[in-house]
């Protein structure tokens, strides 16, 4: 199973030839990129840790690609995203993000279901990948 995160999710992955495009289409709307990696894959986990901070006023996209490459480099079994965000409303929200690289193997989830009272049914989603402790999640099985 592999994770489907992010705009292009269904796609394969970008080649670097592609995430230059993308990246430069994002720089080509005036949106700051930025680059953040995870070991925890879950849907929630929104925050993903920053790789240096988000880039500003670039016009070509090497830049960005010089930090992908250091993550990637850092983090060889972890998720690496980018982030372009938009502030044109007057606040910052994210206007495209998509992988640029995902471990060898996907963990993928475990749902569980919960019986309440009554007819009532809870799901939890539940990530294979932190049931080793971070730093160990992606080491060979």
């Amino acid at each position: 199973m592999q994770l489907r995160y992010g705009t292009f999710s269904y796609l394969p992955d970008l080649t670097d030839e592609e995430i230059a495009a993308q990246v430069k289409y994002a720089l080509s709307q005036g949106w700051p990129v930025s680059v953040e990696h995870t070991d925890d894959p879950h849907p929630r986990n929104v925050y993903w840790e920053m790789w240096g901070l988000p880039m500003f006023d670039l016009v070509e996209p090497d830049g960005v690609l010089a930090q992908i490459n250091e993550c990637r480099a850092a983090y060889p079994q972890h998720y690496v995203r980018v982030l372009a965000y938009d502030a044109s409303l007057g606040r910052q929200s994210t206007a495209l993000h998509f992988l640029v690289q995902r471990p060898q193997e996907d963990p993928g989830f475990l749902v569980e279901r919960q019986e309440a009272t009554g007819r009532t049914q809870r799901y939890t989603v539940k990530s294979y990948a932190t049931e080793e402790p971070a730093g160990a999640r992606y080491a060979r099985r």
